[in-house]
């Protein structure tokens, strides 16, 4: 098992989390209590880098989408960037591809 990182950085876009591990069921709350202490602003873009990303379960896409509704009740954007072939295709399958703006890559877009 490989433990769940989350580093968190500033840009001029909004804040950037990468996320590195394994977002199961044990570790998910942590994503979800991360998203939850950001203080976004109207306009800006939560992006969440899941380059390391190296399992994510049914929990874990549970918390992406509570950081959704956390971007959206600040009338903030979201963005999951560099999302690995495994997740991308189980969110492909459940629509959700439509629901999240989804980027190749991890950084910010030019503000």
């Amino acid at each position: 098992m490989t433990p769940l990182n989350i580093t968190h950085r500033d840009t001029a876009a909004g804040p950037v989390l990468h996320v590195t591990g394994e977002l199961d069921h044990a570790r998910a709350t942590a994503l979800r209590q991360r998203t939850e202490r950001l203080a976004l602003r109207p306009g800006q873009c939560l992006t969440l880098d899941l380059s390391g990303l190296e399992f994510c379960d049914s929990t874990g896409i549970t918390a992406l989408l509570a950081a959704r509704q956390h971007a959206l009740a600040a009338h903030a954007d979201i963005v999951l960037a560099a999302v690995p072939p495994a997740l991308l295709r189980v969110l492909t399958i459940v629509g959700l591809d439509q629901v999240f703006t989804l980027r190749p890559s991890g950084k910010p877009p030019v503000a």
